[in-house]
């Protein structure tokens, strides 16, 4: 029985390592359609999003039974929540990239923001895919070293946001409400990307460590 138990932990861990490839996939793809105004692309992200809400849906199912079933020590129950709350934030970073391929969508075929702010887009992307590769691969190996480049890669992404309302807020800034509208939410769906990656990497650091860094609260 408790192999079975242990076996059942182990494909919870499985199915979070499933969600997060899916989320960096999602992430890149909803980027590309950004950049180009590819409405179809933008479409398949759109789509695609469904597989993560199941996917979610499932492993919480089992972490539930499990929570109901097995009557877990503490180190297998914390294993049990910190699923419970990973795939939730996972599933966010999965919404997130949808949101981006939405306003692609919306504003098809118009980009949905102007020249000048496709280069701090493009960073904030960047460091997004990096975000979302260092979960996939600190979720398949637990390398603690990773937690820390997760949390830079997020300060990082963070400075670029605030970026944004610079440029908006100076006089040269020209574009209409709903372009500005469109920018802002663009930039605050990268930000919150990247506070999403944090929560996971700290969650697995937790497992790991049994210690809750406390410049990290949610």
């Amino acid at each position: 029985m408790r192999k079975l138990f242990q076996a059942d932990l182990q494909n919870l861990g499985e199915q979070l390592i499933e969600i997060s490839s899916l989320v960096s996939t999602a992430m890149d793809r909803a980027y590309v359609s950004f950049e180009s105004a590819d409405v179809q692309l933008a479409e398949e992200v759109i789509a695609a999003d469904t597989q993560i809400d199941r996917l979610q849906v499932e492993l919480d199912e089992k972490a539930i039974d499990l929570l109901a079933l097995q009557g877990p020590v503490a180190s297998d129950l914390r294993v049990i929540v910190g699923a419970l709350r990973m795939s939730t934030s996972l599933e966010r970073m999965g919404d997130l990239a949808r949101h981006i391929a939405q306003l692609v969508r919306l504003r098809y075929p118009d980009q949905v923001a102007p020249a000048q702010l496709h280069s701090t887009y493009e960073q904030m992307a960047k460091h997004s895919f990096a975000v979302a590769d260092h979960v996939t691969k600190l979720l398949e190996t637990r390398e603690m070293d990773l937690v820390e480049k997760i949390m830079s890669l997020n300060e990082q992404i963070n400075e670029l946001h605030a970026g944004i309302f610079t440029v908006i807020a100076t006089d040269e800034w020209d574009a209409s409400a709903a372009t500005t509208a469109d920018c802002v939410l663009t930039s605050r769906f990268f930000e919150r990307f990247g506070d999403h990656g944090v929560a996971v990497a700290k969650k697995v650091e937790y497992l790991v460590t049994g210690e809750w860094d406390s410049r990290y609260s949610e």
